[in-house]
């Protein structure tokens, strides 16, 4: 089961690491903070940066989540668990499971949302071509060609939540009956 944790923004890669250092293996099976991969201007030069998806979250996946929860109290940096309803802790939703999964799915496991190609029409009609934005057009509410950015609305603790991706442009195409 997916957990989230609620920590001080800009604390999450200390987080992790206390988790790994002072909270038993037995206890969870992973921690992460899912990353954005983006493209910026710098100086007239788009360069690849990294950022982080959701700050002030982190991740956690846990079959034992009381006894986790005793653990994560003594972590110095550790705010609170999300989802905890009087003695009950609520996982993740199965369909934000499956969204974050999805988004972060990487060859290197870099717990990563790489950048979705797009391309441009002569009538500037924007077609995904490639990458997690496949198969969301109905969640995305603007694109920003200047910024390289695709706003997307998600569902994430059962709200509605707008997050930025990187998107990179493989080129205008043509309409061949214009040609």
């Amino acid at each position: 089961m997916y957990y989230v944790m609620q920590v001080v923004t800009g604390t999450e890669d200390r987080v992790e690491e206390q988790v790994k250092v002072m909270v038993g293996n037995e206890l969870y099976h992973s921690c992460f903070h899912p990353m954005r991969q983006m493209r910026k201007k710098f100086r007239g030069e788009w360069r690849e940066v990294h950022e982080k998806l959701l700050p002030g979250y982190v991740f956690i996946t846990s079959d034992s989540v009381r006894e986790l929860y005793q653990e994560l109290r003594s972590l110095p940096a550790f705010t609170k668990l999300l989802g905890k309803d009087r003695e009950q802790f609520i996982p993740l939703p199965k369909h934000e499971v499956e969204w974050l999964e999805r988004m972060i799915e990487s060859p290197d496991q870099r717990m990563e949302v790489q950048l979705s190609q797009v391309s441009v029409s002569e009538d500037d009609v924007v077609t995904i071509l490639s990458g997690p934005l496949k198969n969301m057009e109905g969640s995305i509410k603007k694109i920003d060609l200047h910024r390289r950015i695709a706003k997307v609305e998600v569902d994430f603790m059962n709200r509605k939540t707008v997050i930025h991706l990187g998107i990179e442009m493989v080129g205008k195409r043509m309409d061949s009956q214009k040609c």
